[in-house]
């Protein structure tokens, strides 16, 4: 399959775990097993909500959550600032983000699934979260302007697109100077074996494959981003490992 067709596919595969949550099943990116191993969704986010009470349409988002990670809780977020989700799914960390930066703030999310976008936007509704706004679109050509958002994140999108030094580039572009970028991601080792590698990335649902670490460091570097750290959360087998990828652009 060509680039296009295989970004068809994945928004398909996507769009269809949507319509799973939005008539009310689990969604589930992957085996159960490896899902709940690898600490994907929910349990990616103990660290940040914890015991702490949690409204429904909280809860609702935080079970229709298909990430590999907690992207909030390192980003480091402040009253007033502007932040884009990349890949924003059911919206969970878009709420999160909007919590953070108050009233004053702004969160977008982009998504490019129709059914996603609602899902999302059934959430916001019911949580009374006025400072959201979701977006449809590619990762890879942001429907926002130059220099509009002080912060970007993702969670587990990036290994999802067919052109990732495409999506990096635009990340930096939508970045203001000094704007800062925090990414939960799956990772594969430097030198990982292929067949390994490979059969890892189906278990774990990475539909279109991983950057090695060294890779995605060239790749922020090339777009322009210093500061860049990459710091391995979870060991998922294969030579592969949950990470949060962080960057900074610069500003000048």
């Amino acid at each position: 399959m060509n680039p296009e067709q295989v970004r068809e596919q994945v928004v398909e595969r996507y769009s269809g775990l949507a319509r799973e949550a939005l008539a009310g099943q689990p969604a589930v990116d992957c085996a159960a097993d490896e899902f709940a191993a690898g600490a994907f969704g929910a349990a990616g986010y103990v660290s940040l909500i914890g015991n702490a009470p949690t409204d429904d349409a909280t809860e609702g988002a935080l079970q229709a959550s298909l990430g590999c990670g907690n992207p909030v809780a390192v980003a480091d977020l402040r009253p007033g600032e502007t932040v884009l989700d990349l890949g924003s799914g059911g919206g969970l960390d878009v709420l999160l983000s909007a919590r953070r930066v108050g009233a004053a703030g702004r969160a977008y999310g982009v998504d490019a699934s129709e059914e996603m976008l609602a899902l999302a936007r059934r959430h916001a509704e019911q949580a009374g979260a006025r400072n959201v706004e979701f977006l449809r679109g590619h990762i890879e050509e942001l429907p926002l302007p130059d220099r509009h958002v002080d912060v970007v994140v993702s969670n587990c999108v990036v290994n999802l697109s067919t052109d990732k030094p495409r999506v990096l580039a635009e990340a930096f572009r939508v970045l203001r100077p000094g704007g800062r970028l925090g990414i939960s991601d799956v990772v594969a080792a430097d030198g990982a074996d292929p067949a390994q590698r490979a059969a890892a990335e189906r278990q774990v649902g990475c539909a279109v494959g991983t950057l090695t670490r060294t890779e995605y460091a060239d790749l922020l570097r090339d777009a322009g981003f210093t500061a860049i750290a990459i710091t391995i959360t979870r060991e998922l087998g294969g030579g592969l490992s949950s990470a949060i990828v962080q960057a900074r652009r610069p500003v000048r």
